[in-house]
């Protein structure tokens, strides 16, 4: 696999300079060249969110550094979980003095090292509340959804709590806003090729030129279903049927949709199954208030994508509605969605 890159083990640390460096009115460094926060942080009366996990998900997790999305970001080795010191320095440089919501995948290296970030934190009497991100159908069934993964479903997570907060609710409200959108969130993928990480210089996993995986995760965990590469309607129409019975959607229900893109794939084709989910929706009476079609959550080169669906409320939508902006993401209040 050719990829641009110099020292593969200065990957993740040229990444973040060349990010610095073209964002500088947007982002900086904290402490810990690895700790990136916004730029104005930290904010003072508004709860902070802070976001971590590994690199090779951009955006996912520092492209939603900005206003109306997360306060700080702890960057880890490409699919490693940050360190808690990390972790910690990005909380001390975004702590507003009322409050640091975590919100992350769930993944297991994360949830240790957030843990000890934590409690790090409450030693400098900073109240830290985490809430999990766990919305992808294929790792576990609707009730055990608490054990799912954390994948593209994180875009809708930071957009609730950051308006949240933006709106100048305290910590309790923000947490309880956010775990309201996780459980209503529901994501299932499919995988057509694997992605090397630069520093192991193979590919993750193997699966053949004509063959494809359901439900595979963004690191390449195993998925629901191997088989033959289906016509982008089946796909559609296996992804939505999905994330429709987990969330057990029906007529006169409001949803917002993300189609992902998880590296390699043409936004194009991103449009050919956002054409047929579209169709199923309509014909099963779910509304559509709002629509994201792009690269949101990544695997590096990974080829395939991902269908998201967040079952809608009033309180959901006008914070789902609200401006944000971070240099991979731009939505003003009354045009829609956007990127950039």
């Amino acid at each position: 696999m050719k990829k641009i890159i110099n020292d593969p083990m200065a990957f993740v640390d040229e990444t973040l300079e060349g990010i610095l460096a073209a964002h500088p009115g947007q982002l900086k460094a904290a402490g810990d060249p690895r700790a990136i926060v916004r730029a104005d942080a930290p904010v003072e009366g508004k709860v902070a969110i802070v976001t971590g996990g590994g690199s090779g998900h951009l955006p996912v997790f520092l492209g939603y550094v900005g206003r109306g999305l997360c306060d700080g970001v702890a960057v880890g080795n490409v699919f490693s979980s940050p360190s808690a010191e990390t972790m910690y320095e990005a909380t001390l440089a975004t702590h507003g003095g009322v409050g640091v919501l975590y919100l992350y995948g769930n993944y297991s290296g994360d949830v240790m090292n957030f843990d000890m970030a934590a409690e790090m934190a409450a030693m400098d009497d900073i109240r830290v509340e985490t809430v999990l991100v766990s919305d992808d159908v294929a790792s576990a069934p609707r009730e055990d959804w608490t054990r799912r993964r954390g994948i593209a479903g994180l875009f809708f997570a930071y957009k609730v709590a950051g308006a949240c907060a933006d709106g100048g609710a305290d910590l309790d409200e923000v947490v309880r806003q956010t775990r309201h959108a996780v459980e209503n969130t529901a994501t299932m993928g499919v995988a057509l090729s694997p992605c090397t990480v630069p520093a192991a210089g193979v590919p993750t996993f193997t699966l053949g030129e004509n063959e494809m995986e359901i439900g595979m995760g963004i690191h390449g965990e195993a998925g629901v279903r191997r088989g033959p590469l289906d016509p982008a309607d089946a796909i559609a129409e296996a992804l939505t049927g999905a994330v429709i019975g987990d969330l057990s959607l029906g007529r006169g229900d409001r949803v917002a949709v993300l189609v992902n893109g998880l590296g390699a794939t043409p936004v194009e084709e991103l449009y050919i199954l956002y054409r047929r989910m579209r169709q199923i929706l309509d014909a099963d009476g779910i509304g559509v208030h709002r629509s994201y079609i792009g690269e949101y959550a990544t695997s590096l080169e990974m080829a395939g994508a991902s269908i998201s669906l967040l079952k809608l409320d009033d309180d959901l939508t006008g914070l789902l509605d609200a401006p944000a902006s971070s240099p991979f993401f731009v939505q003003a209040a009354d045009l829609g969605a956007a990127r950039r």
